[in-house]
């Protein structure tokens, strides 16, 4: 024990050192020697407190036959190879294009289990107790269902760019942490190739909750990504003891099978009884996966009961709950341009597609909410490609940046049993990462109804996504990412305040009840990689500041009102030896909010890429839009 507290206290004045002398390293910056400085900031760092001694100390502690020895040894590995340092942007293109129509002779499958094994490195084994008892929990990944994602087959012609894509669609699965496509080009011929497929699975199994003494209320949660290997999904939450008249228990469970029988299709049963809101719901759903993907199209049946405000008087209402049920169905169709460059095909599609949702109100509590037929048809334009880079959302990890550009247009008729309307809703965005300026993505997005020549429950909405190149100070990487999210509410309905800024939605860490028609946010971040390694854990520093203005009423404006803000710093550790995952820690301050200060911890990003990909047409008064 006394060795693991002086080590503590190592690592804690060896941070503030390499931060200081980081902060002077600014201060003068005036014209100096790269090779001097690295040197120096080198021998600076081993002078004053060497942190590899530390592991060496801890790896010669492990040898012994001691507990805390023992215990050592089943937790830290201290064979692993550093994480390959950050390279410029790539763009997934036509790295094989030299195997064009060259037949497939054999595909190779190699699924590496969630603990102790590398994608860079494949002869790695795992090394400790902790590791092989993790593993000895999960089940890898099926090779089916890896090969059910390739789009290529055993026997057919080479298409390059169906390499690049299948690699892209693995890494985006959720059971699958990273993945490789590669060519084997030793055993290449003039006419055949064999295919190389290596994955790493995530540990899909996770379980939590929480529990109130005083109050004997709590919340668990049980959830498994990858059931028994399969690539199901089964999500459980159950709170219990809540003190409310309505019902003392809350219970969201869903169960989704995607690719099935490698069509791309899939299916999901949702079942949500929660105190304000239930829902039972089946679909089925095929998205346009892929740039060659020639058809989309899903079916959904899902049946509500929801609160809402509901107009008594033209400045009264009351909140109640009403009931009501869906059926969805689309349809649509990709259609590729002819290339002139042989051996490269063009990733521009015009794409076509038609909806219709059913509507049905058993008793609906005023006109305003009706039973109704809405007849969608929508036509689009899309080009996209994708970027593998890293030190972005993750930790090192490759990750897929979508850069293109989309325009979709889409016209619909409501037929209702009180009144008929029409709907437009025109959507936008570009995206654009170069090497040297660093990556914008831009939506917007208008829709709006048309009754008696009046505009009704539209919305105007943009979203501004950039980010810098990874800028380099010695050891040490850095990025700026500014993200801002703006919804105009036009003309709602009574009480359809949507718009929240909670969390995801707007300020990080903040909660509020309070929900709006209009909304501006503004969030900055900047992530500080560090080169420091203390016993496994590499870590990363990220500060934070987020604003948010928010209004409620069809002629409000949400810059009159004091903006709501939030800062912060949070720690952002991956291990390099032990197994457990990445996981940030953060502190807020937040002048408005309920408590000035708060920590939190969070283990998923806060920034999300808008892809280029077509979906389904519909407005945010169903759910789907820029903000879901």
């Amino acid at each position: 024990m006394v060795l693991i507290v002086s080590i503590l206290k190592r690592f804690v004045l060896l941070i503030l050192v390499l931060v200081l002398a980081t902060a002077s390293g600014y201060a003068q910056q005036t014209k100096p020697n790269p090779d001097s400085l690295q040197k120096n900031a080198a021998d600076t760092t081993h002078r004053i407190l060497d942190s590899d001694k530390i592991i060496k100390d801890l790896k010669a502690y492990s040898k012994r036959k001691t507990l805390v020895g023992r215990m050592i040894k089943a937790v830290f590995r201290f064979d692993r190879k550093p994480e390959p340092a950050a390279v410029n942007p790539q763009l997934l293109n036509y790295q094989f294009k030299e195997h064009h129509y060259k037949i497939v002779r054999r595909i190779y499958i190699k699924s590496l289990d969630a603990f102790g094994y590398s994608i860079n490195d494949t002869l790695r084994l795992p090394a400790n107790f902790l590791e092989k008892a993790g593993n000895s929990l999960h089940v890898k990944t099926h090779q089916g269902r890896i090969r059910n994602k390739l789009l290529f087959k055993q026997g057919e012609p080479l298409d390059p760019l169906d390499l690049t894509e299948s690699e892209r669609l693995l890494r985006q699965t959720d059971y699958i942490l990273d993945a490789r496509v590669t060519v084997n080009e030793e055993t290449s011929t003039a006419d055949s190739v064999d295919i190389v497929v290596i994955t790493k699975d995530v540990f899909s199994i996770s379980v939590g909750g929480s529990y109130n003494a005083g109050r004997g209320s709590g919340r668990v949660v049980l959830r498994d990504i990858n059931f028994m290997g399969s690539g199901h999904q089964i999500r459980n939450s159950y709170r219990f003891g809540l003190d409310s008249i309505q019902q003392s228990y809350e219970y969201t469970g869903s169960y989704r099978v995607e690719n099935i029988y490698k069509t791309f299709i899939s299916s999901e049963l949702i079942y949500r009884n929660e105190v304000n809101y239930k829902q039972k719901g089946a679909s089925l759903q095929r998205d346009f996966f892929a740039i060659n993907t020639k058809y989309a199209g899903a079916i959904a049946l899902n049946w509500y009961t929801l609160p809402v405000y509901v107009r008594l008087t033209d400045s009264t209402g009351q909140r109640q709950n009403i009931s009501f049920s869906t059926q969805d169905y689309w349809l649509s169709k990709s259609f590729r341009f002819k290339s002139y460059n042989l051996g490269q095909e063009n990733r521009a599609r015009i794409i076509t597609s038609g909806r219709v949702i059913i509507t049905r109100y058993p008793t609906p509590p005023t006109d305003e909410y009706q039973s109704n037929t809405f007849y969608l048809a929508g036509i689009g334009y899309t080009y996209r490609k994708y970027y593998k880079d890293r030190y972005l959302f993750g930790f090192g990890r490759t990750e897929d940046i979508p850069a293109g550009n989309l325009l979709a247009l889409t016209y619909g008729l409501e037929h209702g049993n009180n009144f008929n309307r029409r709907y437009v809703d025109i959507k936008a965005g570009f995206g654009k990462y170069q090497r040297n300026f660093g990556y914008l993505n831009f939506t917007s997005e208008f829709n709006t109804f048309i009754r008696d020549k009046k505009w009704e429950q539209g919305e105007l909405a943009t979203e501004i996504l950039y980010f810098t190149r990874l800028y380099s100070i010695n050891t040490w990487r850095m990025r700026h990412f500014v993200w801002n999210r703006t919804s105009y509410g036009l003309n709602r309905k009574y009480g359809e305040n949507v718009l929240n800024i909670n969390k995801y939605e707007g300020i990080r860490g903040f909660s509020s009840p309070d929900r709006g028609t209009r909304k501006f946010v503004l969030n900055y971040e900047n992530n500080l990689y560090t080169p420091l390694s203390f016993v496994g854990f590499r870590f990363a520093i990220v500060a934070f500041a987020d604003f948010a203005w928010l209004s409620t009423g069809n002629s409000s404006n949400p810059f009159q009102n004091t903006p709501l803000q939030g800062y912060g710093i949070g720690f952002r550790f991956l291990n390099e030896y032990t197994t457990f995952n990445t996981i940030q820690i953060s502190l807020g301050f937040y002048p408005q909010g309920p408590s000035s200060f708060k920590t939190y911890p969070s283990t998923r990003p806060y920034y999300e890429f808008n892809d280029f990909t077509y979906s389904r047409p519909i407005n945010a008064v169903f759910g789907d839009g820029i903000y879901r």
